[in-house]
C-alpha cells in the first residue's frame, strides 16, 4: 500500500501548478531541460528515419497517422515511465542498474566505433514484414502502429535512463522528455543533417552519456557533481568537438589543395 501511494504522490507532483512555475523560472532546469532535448536530438535522430521506413508500406495518407498514433503512444508511455521511475530511482539498485547500463552503452559504442563494425541497415528496407505476427493479428494499419509503439517503447529506454541520471525534477523530467519527443519526429532531419556535417557529433553524445552514467553512479555514494560543473562539462564537450571538427576541415582542405598543387 505504501508503495502504491509513492507512486500515486508522484504522479499528483505532475499536476502542482507551483512547482511547474518554480521550474519554468529557474534557469538551471532549463539548463538540463535543454540538456535533455540536445541529447535526444542526437541521439534519436536516426531513430526517426527507422520509424519512416516501418510505415513506408502503408498509402502515403496514413502514414503520417500511424505516426502520429505512434507519437501519441510515445508522449503516454513517456509519461508513466517518468511517474514510476520517480519512484524507482530512488532505490539504490535501480541506479546501479542505470547507471551500468549508460556506461555500457557508452563503452558499446566506442568499441563498435574503433572496430568500424557500425552500420546502417537498421535505416533501409521496404517497411514492416507484411507477414508479420503483428499485421496479421490486426491487420495492415494497426498493425504497424504497434509495431511503432513497440519500437519507440524501445528507444525510450536510453532517453528516459539519461534523463533520471540528469536531474530528479518531475517537471524537467516531463518537459524535456516530451520536448526531446517532439524533436525526434518534428526535426529528425535537422539533426541528421548535422551529424552529417559534423560527425564527431555522434561520438560527443555518447561521451556525455558516460559522463551521465558516471553522474548517477557517484549519487548513489551521495557524491553530486554541481550545476556549474555538470554544464561547464556539457559545454566544454561540444566546444572541443567544434574545434576538433574545424581543424580536421582545415586539414582535409589543405590536403587536397596539396594534392591538387602536385597534379
Amino acid at each position: 500500500m505504501e508503495i502504491l501511494q509513492g507512486i500515486l504522490d508522484t504522479y499528483a507532483q505532475f499536476f502542482n501548478w507551483s512547482m511547474w512555475a518554480e521550474v519554468l523560472t529557474d534557469p538551471v532546469s532549463w539548463g538540463y531541460i535543454g540538456t535533455l532535448i540536445v541529447l535526444e536530438g542526437l541521439l534519436s535522430a536516426d531513430n526517426a528515419l527507422v520509424l519512416a521506413v516501418m510505415v513506408k508500406h502503408l498509402p502515403k495518407e496514413k502514414q503520417k497517422k500511424a505516426l502520429f498514433y505512434g507519437l501519441l503512444g510515445a508522449y503516454a508511455f513517456r509519461f508513466i515511465a517518468i511517474g514510476l521511475g520517480m519512484f524507482l530511482i530512488k532505490l539504490w539498485w535501480v541506479k546501479i542498474l542505470g547507471a551500468g547500463y549508460l556506461a555500457w552503452l557508452s563503452i558499446k559504442f566506442f568499441i563498435d566505433h574503433y572496430k568500424h563494425k557500425q552500420s546502417d541497415e537498421d535505416a533501409e528496407g521496404n517497411g514492416m514484414n507484411k507477414n508479420g505476427i503483428l499485421i496479421r493479428t490486426f491487420g495492415l494499419f494497426w498493425g504497424t502502429v504497434i509495431g511503432v509503439e513497440i519500437m519507440d517503447v524501445a528507444f525510450s529506454v536510453d532517453s528516459i535512463l539519461a534523463a533520471f541520471a540528469v536531474s530528479e525534477q518531475v517537471w524537467v523530467l516531463l518537459v524535456g522528455g516530451m520536448l526531446g519527443v517532439l524533436m525526434m519526429r518534428g526535426i529528425a532531419g535537422v539533426f541528421l543533417k548535422l551529424l552529417d556535417n559534423v560527425p564527431e557529433l555522434e561520438v560527443t553524445a555518447h561521451v556525455l552519456i558516460g559522463f551521465i552514467a558516471v553522474k548517477m553512479g557517484l549519487s548513489i555514494v551521495h557524491v553530486e557533481i554541481g550545476h556549474w560543473w555538470f554544464f561547464g562539462f556539457i559545454v566544454g564537450a561540444f566546444a572541443i568537438t567544434f574545434i576538433i571538427h574545424y581543424m580536421r576541415k582545415d586539414q582535409s582542405s589543405a590536403q587536397t589543395a596539396a594534392t591538387e598543387d602536385q597534379q
